[in-house]
C-alpha cells in the first residue's frame, strides 16, 4: 500500500515538475511580448505574461496620447503586444511598453491609408486648443477647420467619440499626423448629392430645411443636400435680407427651378411654391373699391401704387390729381401711402388701373364772368352801287355781243 502511495506522490512531482519547465518562461530586455490585462490601476495595467510575476504597463507607455487613465487604453481579459522595457527579477519588476509596438506599425499603417486614401474611424481622446486629439498608434491631430462640414464653435462634446477621418498629411520625422474628418463627410455628401440630384425635376416642391443663411440667400436642405434659395426667390414681394422673412431651422417647401450636376448646384424657390399674389388678389378687390397702397415707382405716364403684396397697380397721370399734372413727381413721391380707387381690375393679365383723384372731391368750378353788353352796330354806308339784279342786267346788256362771238 504504502509503495503505491509513493508511486503516485513521485508521479505527481514529476507532473509538476513537467508543467513548470513548460511554463517557465525567460524574458530579457527589448524582447516583445504578448499577454492578458488582468488588473487596472488609474495610472497603470497589469499583463499576465505567463512568467512569474505580471508585468506593468505605466500610463506613458500606454499610448501615444495623454490619457487621464490606463482604463481609456485597455480593458481587463484584452490581449495586447508590449515590448519589455526593463526587467529585475530580484524586485519583481517587469515594466512594459505598449506604445513601443504599436507606433511603428500605426507609421506604416498611416503611410498606406494616405497614400490610398482610405478612411478609417478613430477615438476621440483630448480637445485641445485649435481642435481634436486621437489615438491612432501615434498622436493624430483633427484641425478644427477638418472636423464638419460646418462651422463648431464648442467641441467639449467631442471626447470620447468616434469619428471616421483620412489621412490629410503626414511627417514620420517630426512624428505629424494630420487627420481630417470632413473630407469624409465631403465625399459622403458629393455621392449623396449625386444621387438626389439624378432623380429631382424641375418644378418639382418639396419640404425642406433652412440650413444657414447669406445676404444673397439661404441654403435649404431637401434630404441630404443643400439647395440655394436666392433673395430674389424668398417671396413674392422685395426682400432686403433673407433673415426678414425665414430662419435657420425653419421648415419650407421649395420648387425646383434648376438642377446642374456638373456644377452641383440646386436653384430652389420658396415663393415659387406658394400662390402668386395675383391668385391671392383674385377675388380681394372689385371695380370701385377704394384702397390703401404704397407708391412702388414714379414714371412719366404715372404711378405704380402696390395694395398687397407683389400687386401694384397703375395711376395714370390723368387720374392723379383733378388739376392738370405736367409730371407725377410733382405730386406724389416713393414709399408714400395713398388712398385709390380700382378703376379696371384684370389678375388674369395682371393688371389694375387706379385712379387717386376719383377719391378726392373735384375743386368747386369758378363762376363765368358775366360779359359786357354788346355795343349798337353802326349804321350802314350807303353807295351808288346799282342793285345786283340791275347789275346783271347791265353787265349782260353790256357785254351780250361779245360773248355771243363764243356760242
Amino acid at each position: 500500500m504504502s509503495e503505491e502511495i509513493n508511486v503516485q506522490e513521485t508521479a505527481a512531482a514529476e507532473s509538476v515538475s513537467q508543467d513548470a519547465l513548460e511554463n517557465l518562461v525567460t524574458l530579457k530586455k527589448g524582447d516583445t511580448v504578448k499577454g492578458t490585462v488582468v488588473k487596472i490601476e488609474d495610472n497603470q495595467a497589469y499583463v499576465s505574461l505567463g512568467y512569474k510575476y505580471d508585468g506593468v504597463i505605466p500610463l506613458r507607455e500606454l499610448s501615444s496620447v495623454n490619457l487621464e487613465n490606463a482604463a481609456a487604453a485597455v480593458q481587463i481579459g484584452q490581449e495586447v503586444e508590449a515590448k519589455i522595457v526593463s526587467i529585475n527579477d530580484a524586485k519583481e519588476s517587469l515594466v512594459l511598453s505598449k506604445r513601443q509596438i504599436d507606433s511603428p506599425r500605426a507609421w506604416d499603417e498611416l503611410q498606406a491609408k494616405f497614400e490610398s486614401g482610405e478612411a478609417f474611424e478613430v477615438a476621440i481622446t483630448d480637445v485641445v486648443k485649435g481642435g481634436l486629439v486621437a489615438d491612432v498608434g501615434v498622436r493624430g491631430f483633427i484641425p478644427a477647420s477638418m472636423v464638419e462640414r460646418h462651422f463648431v464653435e464648442d467641441f467639449s462634446s467631442y471626447k470620447g467619440r468616434t469619428l471616421k477621418v483620412k489621412v490629410k498629411e503626414i511627417d514620420r520625422e517630426n512624428n505629424k499626423v494630420i487627420l481630417s474628418a470632413k473630407d469624409v463627410l465631403d465625399a459622403e455628401y458629393e455621392a449623396q448629392k449625386q444621387q438626389i440630384m439624378s432623380s429631382l425635376q424641375v418644378g418639382q416642391v418639396l419640404e425642406g430645411k433652412i440650413q444657414r443663411l447669406t445676404p444673397f440667400g439661404a441654403f435649404v436642405d431637401i434630404g441630404g443636400i443643400d439647395g440655394l434659395v436666392h433673395v430674389s426667390e424668398m417671396a413674392w414681394q422685395h426682400v432686403a435680407h433673407p433673415g426678414d422673412v425665414v430662419s435657420e431651422g425653419q421648415s419650407v417647401n421649395v420648387k425646383v427651378l434648376k438642377v446642374d450636376p456638373s456644377l452641383g448646384k440646386i436653384s430652389l424657390s420658396i415663393k415659387a411654391a406658394q400662390p402668386g399674389p395675383w391668385d391671392s388678389a383674385n377675388g380681394q378687390f372689385n371695380v370701385g373699391d377704394i384702397v390703401t397702397g404704397v407708391v412702388k415707382r414714379l414714371v412719366a405716364f404715372g404711378a405704380f401704387v402696390e395694395i398687397a403684396p407683389g400687386v401694384e397697380g397703375l395711376v395714370h397721370i390723368s387720374q392723379i390729381a383733378h388739376r392738370h399734372v405736367a409730371t407725377p413727381f410733382e405730386v406724389l413721391k416713393e414709399g408714400q401711402e395713398v388712398q385709390a380707387k380700382v378703376l379696371d381690375f384684370n389678375p388674369a393679365e395682371k393688371r389694375i388701373s387706379l385712379s387717386i383723384k376719383e377719391t378726392e372731391e373735384a375743386p368747386a368750378r369758378p363762376e363765368r364772368e358775366q360779359r359786357e353788353p354788346r355795343a349798337p352796330r353802326a349804321p350802314r354806308e350807303e353807295t351808288n352801287l346799282p342793285p345786283v339784279e340791275n347789275m346783271s342786267f347791265n353787265l349782260g346788256e353790256r357785254f351780250g355781243d361779245k360773248l355771243s362771238k363764243f356760242k
